[in-house]
């Protein structure tokens, strides 16, 4: 019996398990999960500093001539007090000197006989950065299920953190069936294909932050199936394209289930991709996807991809959708959700202009999808969807309805 869109989903998230955790460098760390909340140790600046290259005064010397005794650069260690009347001249970063009520930039300023010329009516603490302004410490910086980005890194060094905790990054295996599929590395007769989806999927996989093994095209025989899956059980997860339907020589959820496989569904209702079959064989997920490259890569996106969040411990991991405005008008057969690819601008969704279950030219156009509830025939031009995106990621720490209705 085939299972609902978000049957499908909590199945996935209900049944994959995070996996385990390692010790990085920080410059190592990026595109990984944190697997720690991670703490302020210290201030952030850990001392008052200056905001603007200029001079440390007093306020009540505001419009007088005052002294520059000292100049401090950044990086100095400079002890001595601030006195009236004096100004100490300063560089942008540098601490402030005890004393000190306010930083006049030097474009404020005009030379006089003793030293400089300081403004009227200056403004108590202006320019002047306060220690923990920034970062105070015992803060949160980061939370465990975080994916570390360049700005995440800076955070680190800037509390001097050389290592931390993260997720291992989720391991795939990909193998494509069919007798009639070759690498594109390959010569092709007249009479065969060249495997678009493994590269692909491959691909993907490798921009969601996995570690992926290709391990090649099997034949359409149960034998030559299951030494491909065999080959692929030290895996987190194995994603398969093919073979999955009910023709005379689709073998592979027969050769999975041969060693061991319990499938969690067989069937989606979903259109394209109606035998998408997810199970595991003992502590590896199993994704059988179907052949037709553009049902395998929509399937992927919205299962493959939820797979893949659920392993790598990504608090965000669940798919979230963007509002838009369709660009025409739209009509699509009623029964059964469906899958539409597209081209998002930024505020409307275009649908493709031609697209089938065995196409691969609307992958190459499309940034993004919609998913049209089952009871929906008609979308008028600037209806409001929600599409998901293809091109860039958009996700969310709690599940959304992603359904266009």
């Amino acid at each position: 019996m085939a299972v609902t869109v978000e049957e499908a989903l909590e199945i996935i998230y209900t049944n994959i398990q995070t996996k385990s955790l390692k010790i990085l460098p920080i410059e190592e760390t990026l595109g990984y999960v944190l697997g720690e909340d991670i703490i302020a140790t210290h201030n952030l600046p850990p001392y008052d500093n200056s905001a603007m290259d200029g001079y440390a005064v007093k306020i009540e010397d505001g419009g007088k001539c005052v002294k520059v005794t000292h100049t401090i650069f950044a990086g100095d260690d400079f002890n001595e007090e601030l006195q009236h009347e004096n100004a100490i001249k300063i560089m942008t970063g540098a601490k402030i000197p005890l004393g000190t009520q306010c930083i006049v930039p030097v474009e404020e300023t005009q030379t006089c006989e003793d030293g400089v010329l300081l403004p009227q009516n200056l403004t108590l603490s202006k320019h002047i950065r306060l220690s923990g302004e920034d970062i105070k410490k015992e803060t949160k910086l980061l939370e465990k299920g975080e994916r570390i980005n360049a700005y995440s890194i800076t955070l680190l060094a800037s509390q001097g953190i050389t290592h931390v905790k993260v997720f291992k990054k989720p391991r795939v295996s990909l193998f494509a069936s069919g007798n009639e599929l070759k690498m594109h590395f390959e010569q092709v007769e007249s009479y065969q294909l060249y495997n678009t989806n493994t590269p692909m999927l491959l691909s993907r996989a490798l921009e969601f932050g996995c570690e992926v093994n290709f391990i090649g095209t099997a034949n359409d025989t149960l034998e030559d199936i299951k030494e491909h899956i065999k080959s692929a059980l030290d895996s987190d997860l194995i994603i398969t394209s093919g073979g999955v339907s009910v023709g005379d020589a689709d073998f592979t959820k027969e050769a999975f289930e041969s060693l061991g496989a319990q499938n969690y569904f067989e069937k989606i209702e979903i259109k394209p991709g109606k035998p998408t079959t997810f199970g595991r064989i003992k502590d590896t997920f199993v994704l059988n996807l179907p052949g037709n490259p553009l049902a395998a890569a929509l399937n992927f996106e919205l299962f493959g991809q939820s797979m893949i969040l659920a392993l790598s411990g990504d608090k965000s991991r669940f798919l979230s959708s963007i509002n838009a405005k369709m660009k025409e008008d739209f009509e699509v057969r009623k029964g059964r959700r469906s899958l539409i690819p597209g081209f998002f601008d930024g505020e409307h969704f275009q649908v493709c202009e031609k697209f089938a279950p065995g196409m691969i030219s609307p992958l190459a156009y499309a940034n993004a999808y919609i998913m049209i509830d089952e009871s929906c025939a008609h979308l008028a031009q600037n209806a409001v969807v929600k599409i998901i995106p293809t091109k860039f990621r958009f996700t969310s720490n709690h599940i959304r309805s992603l359904i266009t209705l």
